[in-house]
Formats: C-alpha cells, structure tokens, sequence
C-alpha cells in the first residue's frame, strides 16, 4: 500500500467502502479500507492539493474526489466492531465534521443545508420534518443526475463504438475528441453534493446514539457496574431454544385450537386482549354516534334520544356483521341442499306407479262420460246447423 500512488490507493478504498456499504464487507476488508483513507489522507496533505483560499471553481477536475475522502473514511469508521462503541462514533463524528467543514469553506454545501448546520437542531417537530423533507429531494435529485449522467455517458460510448465500426477511420485522420472533462467534474460535483446529505444525516444519526450509549452507561456506572455478560446472554439462549423445541413437541399431541372466523375477537387475539381458547359468540354491539357514544351511557329519555342522533351518518349502518351473515347465509345453503335433496328422492322414488284408487274415483268418471257425451252431441249438431243457415230470409238478396 506504500507503494500504490494517491488515484490507486483512492479507487481501491472506493471499492472497499462500496461493498461495505452495499452488503456489509468482513472486519478486516474495512479496517484495510481505513487505513488506506488514511493513507489517502496523508498523501493529500503532503502534497497540498487544496487550500483554504480556494473555492470549488479553482479545484481541478482530476483533484474533486479527494474531497470525499473524510466522508468514506468517516462511513468505514463507524462501521467497525469494537467494545468501545463511543469512541467509534466521536471519531466518526469527528470525520463528518471535518468533511461538512471542508465543504463549507469550498462552497459546495446549500445555503439551506448550511444554516440549518449552523443553528443546530430544529426546536419543534415541524421544522424537524420540512428539513428532512427538503434533504430527501436534494438527496433524491443527486441521485437521478447521477443516474442520467452514467446513461448519458454509456450511450455515447455505444454510438462511438457503432460508428468506428461502420466507417473506417484511415490513418492520420483520427478525429481528437474533445475530452474537456466537464461531464466528469458535473458527476463529481453531484456525488459530493449526495455525500453532504447522506453526511448531515449520518451525523444527527450518530449524536442520538451517543447520547443513548451515554445514558446506558451512566446508568449502569450508578448501579454499581451490572453488565450482561456473555454468559447470561448464553443462558438465556438456551431457556429459548428450550422452550420452542418443547412447544414443537407439544404441538404434535395437543388438539390444535378451532379457527377463528370473526375479525374482531381474531385482532383482540393478535392484541393479547383474548386468548384463542375462548369462546367467542360473534356479539357486536351496535355503533352509537352522537354525545351518547361520548359518554358511553344508555339511552333512557326522549331527549337523549334526540340528542344522539345529531350526528347520525348519511347511510345506512349494517344490522349484522360480516360473519353472522356469513353464518346466516350458510345456514340457508344448508337447508336449500337438504330441500333437493328430498325432492330428488321423490322423482327417482315411483310413487306415482303405487298410488291407490281414492274414494269418489268411480263418481268422477261417470262425469267425465257425461261431459263426452255432451260434447260429441253438440258437434253433430253444429255439423246439421252450419253457422247462419237460419238467416238467409233475414237478408235482402235472400
């Protein structure tokens, strides 16, 4: 690493602090990220590339990454594992200072980020969230120009491939591009406007930790020093274990407890507010609206009666839940299955081959000839009698 110049050392700390931070690296690849940045630092220093008299236009395009420096050595440092967690956040803290500092004096922190840096802490919860309202945007903003830069300069890449590849360039006629470094410094420029934010945050994040750790240990120093070791952490590991291995074997001989179909005593289960062994007859009570329901009270006079409906709703309120409805509905599934059931068996049944002779039976045949008889009569004689024959004399051509 003594060997490595200041851009090789800077890219490998980069990709070191980029696996941190994206999936969490092992304790040695971060402390060796550490002490590259400090290696890093150092060498900025020794050679002096920024001075306090210059601001951000007078920083060259190649020399604007060395100012993230601070912020990943800060990001490195506070992940480290270690029994003195304090110490690791001050120094931490002491690097996202350092950088905001920095930052500042190159004016590349916002005027709004720059004051509410200055003032400290918002006194009420409003101002507190309007200013993580606005750093999110920010932060959100840099983001989708950095993204729009890299697919910017992927796409060039892809149309300058393609066209050498379509029109030969013959020798001495190469076209120089004009590299003047501008999209690089505007990506620059935007990762440490991101870096600001996500710095500003990380530092509010580590003062509330600390103060945490400080109370936790302030307290216990007045207790008389009672630590958790590790091996009352072991013990009541082992109780845990214990206790899930014998609920599992448990589970295999007990009855398991019937569902729970109505949603109400289910979320009063969920809220500890009823066991899921008791029995639950899926009661509601009816919703009151009004100063009736205020007071919870029942209704006994003509007057409170009026005045609990003052503030009626507009619609209908239901007359049962959405279980009894359920069940209610079921119940007449059930009986509508059992009625065809019934009436099946009677169609496939042959009751009708079986039915016996009712008294009266002979009395209703007799009938029945009488009325043929009538009939068959009376069509012999409309056949002997055509319709008008008797009125031809009635006409005046008859």
């Amino acid at each position: 690493m003594d060997d490595m110049p200041l851009p090789a050392l800077f890219e490998q700390a980069r990709k070191i602090h980029a696996a941190a931070t994206d999936s969490g690296a092992d304790q040695e690849v971060v402390k060796k990220g550490c002490e590259a940045l400090h290696r890093c630092e150092d060498m900025v220093n020794n050679l002096g590339l920024f001075s306090p008299n210059e601001t951000k236009e007078d920083i060259s395009t190649t020399n604007l990454k060395y100012i993230l420096v601070p912020f990943y050595l800060a990001e490195l440092t506070e992940k480290i594992a270690q029994d003195d967690r304090i110490q690791i956040l001050k120094s931490s803290q002491a690097k996202l200072k350092e950088f905001i500092s920095f930052c500042e004096a190159m004016e590349l922190v916002p005027k709004e980020e720059l004051e509410s840096y200055i003032d400290g802490a918002p006194k009420t919860v409003a101002d507190q969230r309007a200013r993580k309202i606005a750093r999110f945007k920010r932060q959100r903003a840099a983001e989708s120009k950095l993204l729009e830069i890299k697919e910017r300069k992927e796409r060039r890449g892809r149309s300058t491939k393609a066209a050498a590849l379509s029109t030969p360039v013959e020798a001495g006629e190469e076209e120089v591009l004009d590299d003047d470094g501008e999209e690089e410094r505007e990506a620059w420029i935007t990762t440490i406007s991101l870096a600001i934010c996500k710095a500003l945050d990380m530092l509010d994040m580590l003062k509330k930790e600390e103060e945490m750790l400080s109370a936790v240990k302030d307290r216990q120093s007045k207790d008389g020093d009672k630590e958790f070791s590790k091996d009352v952490l072991d013990e009541r590991a082992k109780k845990a274990e214990a206790w899930h291995r014998d609920s599992a074997v448990r589970a295999q001989y007990t009855r398991p407890s019937p569902p729970i179909t109505c949603a109400t005593f289910a979320q009063d289960v969920l809220e500890g507010r009823a066991k899921a062994s008791q029995e639950h007859d899926h009661k509601h009570q009816p919703l009151i609206f009004g100063p009736a329901s205020l007071v919870n009270g029942n209704i006994t006079t003509e007057r409170e009666r009026m005045a609990a409906q003052v503030f009626q709703p507009s619609h209908r309120m239901p007359t049962m839940s959405i279980e009894e409805a359920g069940l209610k509905e079921m119940e007449i599934m059930n009986k509508w299955q059992e009625r065809n059931v019934k009436l099946m068996e009677e169609v496939n049944s042959s009751w009708h081959n079986d039915r016996k002779s009712k008294p009266g039976e002979d009395d209703d045949d007799e009938d029945d000839d009488a009325a043929q008889e009538k009939a068959r009569a009376w069509d012999d004689w409309k056949d002997d009698n055509p319709r008008g024959a008797g009125n031809k004399k009635l006409t005046p051509c008859g």
